[in-house]
Formats: structure tokens, sequence, C-alpha cells
């Protein structure tokens, strides 16, 4: 069974002249754990995986796949499966030729073609040219490849671009349990809706900066949510919360009780034999705190960490939730690199 190896990114930073694309990016990605790389598109996530697979040279910082970059591993191909572009493939070559030569080239052996193109779900087609292939199953293919040395770390980006819905949730589950083996599964999206029912963790970048790390839950502080509740005998309702301790504040919709769970609001509307016309929990979504991290409305204290916490000392600043970030940058188009270097 492959081992997972914690990825490291520490104060990484790459400037293209005077526009910086990725800014003191400091953040653990640990094995056994599907983490999502989530921003907005031109955040700074392909530039910050090309420069941890060797591809763009990072201005300053480093960063590392346990403890060693990438250029420096013995046998990338077998530590390092990555998938960075679904059109990276000669059109004119079949899928099971690509991967042949691919297993040749690194010292792989050649029974693993036929095991991942089983594995993605393309064996009917390996013998096709990947020139007719649909966006969806060149990315099959460069799943394949980047399984092919059977890593204990995967890096992907996008990698549900082009699926569809039974695509979708076919990668969500085999990602999950990759992950489950001991790997470290390190996968970019540009939608929380895409990631939330498949990452364990979360790093959330914007314009070019660390703006949120830990898990979807943590996303938003609980005092954030409140609770409203209404019923037909309303009374007989806030009788009943206030006997339990539960202070309430009267809408025109019903009562509105504060970071308190819906599921402990019924329960003590039932235990006092109270029928409810209403409960329901209001608080931002999930998809608006991410909104308001990527356009710098919102500021978790999470971001405030390892090089990005000393950036706020010097300026004399505190991490305060909800407060503007600071300014932005934009994600360039990346350098030039020859095909399969990410592989």
């Amino acid at each position: 069974m492959p081992d997972g190896q914690t990825l490291e990114f520490s104060g990484l930073t790459k400037r293209f002249g005077s526009l910086t694309a990725v800014d003191r990016f400091s953040a653990r990605v640990e094995p056994g754990r599907v983490t999502g790389f989530l921003g907005p598109n031109g955040a700074g996530k392909t530039t910050t995986m090309r420069m941890l697979l060797g591809l763009v040279r990072a201005t300053e910082g480093a960063a590392t796949v346990g403890g060693t970059p990438y250029s420096q591993l013995r046998h990338p191909l077998q530590n390092v499966g990555s998938a960075l572009e679904a059109s990276s493939f000669h059109p004119g070559r079949s899928a099971a030729a690509h991967l042949t030569a691919l297993a040749q080239a690194s010292d792989v052996p050649t029974r693993r073609v036929d095991e991942t193109l089983a594995l993605v779900g393309l064996t009917d087609a390996a013998g096709r040219k990947v020139g007719g292939y649909s966006l969806g199953m060149r990315q099959r293919l460069g799943l394949a490849a980047a399984l092919l040395g059977d890593p204990g770390v995967l890096v992907l980006d996008e990698p549900t671009n082009g699926l569809d819905p039974e695509g979708i949730r076919w990668m969500r589950d085999l990602l999950r349990a990759l992950a489950s083996e001991g790997r470290t599964v390190f996968v970019s999206s540009h939608l929380l809706s895409e990631v939330q029912q498949t990452v364990d963790s979360l790093l959330v970048i914007a314009r070019g900066r660390l703006v949120f790390q830990g898990t979807i839950d943590e996303l938003v502080d609980p005092a954030e949510y409140t609770t409203v509740v209404d019923a037909p005998d309303r009374a007989a309702l806030t009788a009943a919360l206030t006997a339990a301790g539960v202070g309430t504040e009267v809408l025109r919709a019903g009562l509105r009780v504060e970071a308190a769970d819906p599921a402990d609001i019924g329960r003590i509307a039932a235990s006092a034999g109270v029928a409810l016309s209403l409960l329901q929990r209001q608080g931002p979504s999930l998809e608006q705190v991410f909104l308001q991290l990527a356009d710098g409305t919102r500021v978790h204290p999470s971001a405030f960490s390892g090089e990005t916490g000393a950036v706020a000392a010097e300026a004399g600043t505190e991490p305060v939730e909800g407060a503007p970030a600071e300014g932005g940058t934009s994600d360039p188009p990346v350098e030039s690199t020859r095909e399969g270097d990410a592989r």
C-alpha cells in the first residue's frame, strides 16, 4: 500500500514581473484525507500546484512533498501522480499507447496500463485515438496517468471538469477511496458545491493568498446562525423555551433563538407537547461565505497563521472576522512546460 506524504507550502510566492500571482502562501496538506483547494478563477491555484510539481520556479518560499522538493524525488511518478490539464495528450495516440510510453519512461510495469484504464473506466476506449475523446474521457485518461505509478500523493486540478453527474459521483467515490487507503489527495476547484460532498479539509485561496484553512464546518462561526421557530400556540412555545433557559426574540414570523440547534428546539417543544408550525435555521450559506472570502469582505482567523500571520503582525492589524482583506492579485498565464512534465 503506497504511503501518503504531507505536502507543505512555506511562504510560497510567485511574481511575474510586477504581478504577484501567489503571495506568501503557507499551508499543509495531510495524508489520509481529501483536501480541496478552492478559489475563484485566477486566484493562483494552478500556479501553486505547478510550483509544488516543479513546473514553475518559486520567487520565494518552498513547496515540498514529505519534506523533499519534487525535483529531488528519486521516483517522482511513483511518489506523486498529477493531472493538471486534460488536453496534454497527443491527439494521434491511443490512450493505451500514451500510458505505455509513460510507463516505459518511468520504469513502471506495463501491466499498470490495463489496470489503470480499467480503474477509470476506459478499457473499451483504450485503442481509440485521444483526439476523438470527449473532455470527460480526457479527464479520466489524465487520472489514469496520475495513478499509473500507484503513487501515495495525488495532485489534481479541476478533475470533475467535463464530467457528467454520474462521472462526478464516480470521481467523488474514487477520491475518497484513495484517501481511505492513506494517500494524500489534493484537489482544486472553483466551485464550493463541487467539493463540499467530497473533501475532509479545505484550503481557500483568493488574490494569491490563503484566506481559509480548515474543515467545511469551520467556514462559518456557529454564532452567525439563528433559529426561527413558531407555533399556533406561541405563548405555550415561549413558556417551554423560557423554562428550558432559552431566550427568545419576538419576530413577525415567529421567535428568534440565537445560536441554537434546531434539533434542540424541536425536542424542547415536543417534550412540552407544543406542535410547531415553523422551525428554520437562518444564517449565511456556505456559498455566500466563500464569495465573501474571495472578494475580501470576510476574513477568517485561520488565514492568519504562518507567513500570513506575520504579515498581519507587521502591519499592526488583527485578524477580525468579517474585516476586509488586503489587496488583490490574479493568476497570469503560467510558464510553458513540456507535455507530461507534471506526471
